[in-house]
């Protein structure tokens, strides 16, 4: 099975009736589920999204998770120090830094081998370069 990373600005846009992108990206998530792709995220990423959410939405969004929706991934403390060195990289003045769970998005694509990832953060995720230079395919 073909497998999409998701970050926490379409997880935010889900479950926000309110945000701008919300139409869009249900019909994004549509279209992953028809296609038979699994979505993955890490805690930082939930984390974010959480935070950003009303506390009406924050629980349908851990709902939505606790049934299975998205594979939640876990990493080791040793991983942070790889998730470091990418957030470094991508500190240039002027520009928009790479935060802590973008970072461990770039792991999880390097873990698992997923270029795919659903995101509202194009900016800064067309100019991320997973470790063998491919850009990241933003659906």
């Amino acid at each position: 099975m073909s497998q999409v990373l998701l970050d926490a600005s379409v997880m935010v846009a889900l479950f926000d009736d309110d945000d701008m992108c919300h139409k869009s990206n249900v019909v994004k998530l549509e279209a992953c589920y028809s296609q038979g792709l699994s979505l993955l995220t890490t805690w930082p990423c939930v984390t974010e999204a959480s935070y950003m959410l009303s506390p009406h939405n924050h629980f349908g969004l851990l709902s939505w998770l606790a049934q299975g929706a998205c594979d939640v991934t876990a990493f080791e403390v040793s991983d942070l120090s790889q998730m470091m060195t990418w957030m470094r990289t991508y500190s240039e003045p002027k520009k928009t830094l790479m935060d802590f769970a973008d970072a461990s998005l770039m792991w999880l694509a390097m873990q698992r081998q997923v270029r795919k990832i659903l995101t509202e953060d194009t900016r800064n995720f067309f100019r991320y370069r997973l470790p063998d230079g491919q850009a990241f395919e933003i659906l």
